[in-house]
């Protein structure tokens, strides 16, 4: 079954969606967190139940990586997003340490792929379903500049200036 709730944040209202787990902290592997304004951002289906109960262990991470108490998140994501292609992007997002920035390609370069390949691996870390958590903020121009953040260029500055503080 689906479960969702919303929580506040610096960067806005974030939606949570997930997947009961009997392996998850708290009961819940993560599916989607999204935020308003949010280019492919999740939205409440009929048959979903809120469930604010069931994302406790996860909000009590996402408040204390806001309070920058927390470098590294240690949540359950629910399988079955993305293709092959994309997960194997997303994992190689997921190495990318807390404070530090890398760039597209050296992302792709880290997997292998060639710099034709750039472009794909930009559109798949921009379809990532779990921003904040899944730190695509992380990953920038090759020149240092902030580039393509689904929710936004203010929400990636406002991240990267969290972890740099």
């Amino acid at each position: 079954m689906t479960v969702y709730t919303t929580i506040d944040s610096p960067l806005g209202e974030l939606l949570l969606v997930g997947e009961a787990s009997a392996t998850a902290k708290g009961g819940t592997a993560l599916a989607s967190l999204s935020m308003p304004g949010q280019k492919g951002a999740a939205v409440v289906q009929d048959g979903w139940s809120r469930d604010d109960a069931a994302f406790d262990a996860i909000a009590a991470q996402l408040r204390s990586y806001f309070a920058g108490s927390l470098t590294h998140f240690d949540i359950e994501y629910a399988t079955g997003a993305g293709t092959d292609f994309q997960r194997k992007v997303w994992e190689a997002v997921d190495t990318v340490p807390y404070g530090t920035t890398t760039t597209y390609g050296r992302l792709a370069e880290q997997l292998g792929l060639s710099r034709a390949a750039v472009r794909a691996l930009g559109t798949a870390i921009g379809r990532n379903p779990l921003l904040v958590v899944r730190p695509c903020h992380r990953v920038i121009g090759a020149d240092g500049s902030l580039t393509g953040y689904a929710a936004g260029l203010e929400r990636k500055r406002h991240l990267l200036d969290l972890e740099t503080a």
